[in-house]
């Protein structure tokens, strides 16, 4: 062996550091840490730039605030995960609210109306699903479709207006707490965690995982895919009901478009979260992280006095960083 051979032989090989280092990056694990460490380097920043923001009041509020844009990650989580994609779930979740407040005011109990919104939001699940998986449609154009559906029917049935909603067992959805802590936000965790078990324990959470990995061999394996993306559609519209039932408690008014300015936040919360858009891989704890961030972020900049213009372009940066840290995790896992 001469001694060129030798010292070649002796050194580390770059492809198999490249390949180790490859291969922690795409750990989905590594994900979440990431984004970990980055919600604590924006805690400290913003604690550093006001000295409102660590305030127990303030960090109670960043919950409040983000819970039902919460909801609604949750569930669209596992829907992308499966292969789908739900545009509509804040139009329900508007939908929700206007049903409840309208319910309301003709003298109907106010429990009933938000049962009734609860059906509703079900069955556009039920609508998104069966067009997805029987029509062979883009989730995409489908749910944009609904979107503008529901959206426009609580306009009609308002008027464009907000319609009131002062009824203290209700708004206590909205603003009470247990032990101090907001019961939105309660709400939030319990759901993020009920979806967690199911996805990670269940044998409905491998199929969720299969059917957007590769719907194809998934059914030749005996995986229902179609029942599978049609429970998660449902899902979703029942999540998107709860938020708006939620936000209108919060409000103390049901308004029409209130959920809807909310909709870049929610997917941008998915996809920072680590879930591909692709399918077949994501983490609802990736999406909680991600949410808290997104909702830290506006709280810090309104604190700072910075525009709302300002910070709607800040939210379109963090969705095309998202995106792009969404390409990169896809390269890295080949």
């Amino acid at each position: 062996m001469n001694k060129s051979n030798s010292i070649v032989a002796g050194e580390p090989k770059p492809t198999s550091q490249r390949q180790s280092m490859t291969e922690i990056l795409a750990r989905p694990v590594a994900g979440i840490v990431v984004l970990l460490g980055f919600y604590v380097i924006l805690l400290a920043a913003f604690a550093m730039l006001s000295p409102f923001f660590l305030s127990v009041s303030n960090l109670a509020n960043i919950g409040t605030n983000v819970a039902f844009i919460g909801l609604m990650a949750a569930a669209g989580t596992p829907l992308i995960i499966g292969g789908g994609l739900d545009l509509s779930v804040a139009a329900v979740a508007g939908l929700a609210g206007v049903i409840v407040a309208l319910m309301h005011s003709n003298g109907i109990n106010i429990w009933f109306g938000c049962l009734t919104a609860l059906v509703i939001g079900a069955g556009v699940g039920i609508l998104n699903g069966v067009i997805v998986t029987k029509l062979r449609l883009n989730p995409l154009i489908v749910t944009l479709g609904t979107m503008s559906i529901f959206s426009g029917l609580s306009m009609v049935m308002t008027g464009g207006l907000s319609k009131p909603l002062f009824v203290p067992a209700f708004n206590w959805l909205g603003s009470g707490r247990i032990f101090s802590v907001p019961f939105p936000v309660i709400v939030m965790l319990i759901v993020f965690a009920v979806l967690w078990l199911v996805l990670a324990k269940t044998p409905f959470g491998r199929f969720v995982y299969a059917t957007g990995g590769n719907p194809e061999a998934s059914s030749l394996l005996g995986v229902p895919v179609e029942r599978t993306q049609m429970i998660l559609y449902v899902i979703s519209g029942i999540s998107g009901a709860a938020a708006g039932i939620i936000l209108a408690a919060m409000l103390g008014a049901a308004a029409p478009n209130a959920a809807s300015q909310h909709l870049l936040t929610i997917i941008a919360a998915i996809i920072l979260g680590g879930t591909s858009l692709f399918g077949g891989r994501g983490s609802v704890w990736g999406t909680l992280i991600a949410v808290l961030i997104l909702g830290t972020l506006n709280n810090g900049l309104t604190l700072m006095n910075v525009s709302s213009f300002w910070q709607d372009v800040t939210r379109g940066v963090v969705l095309l960083l998202a995106v792009g840290l969404d390409q990169l995790r896809v390269r890295l896992q080949g």
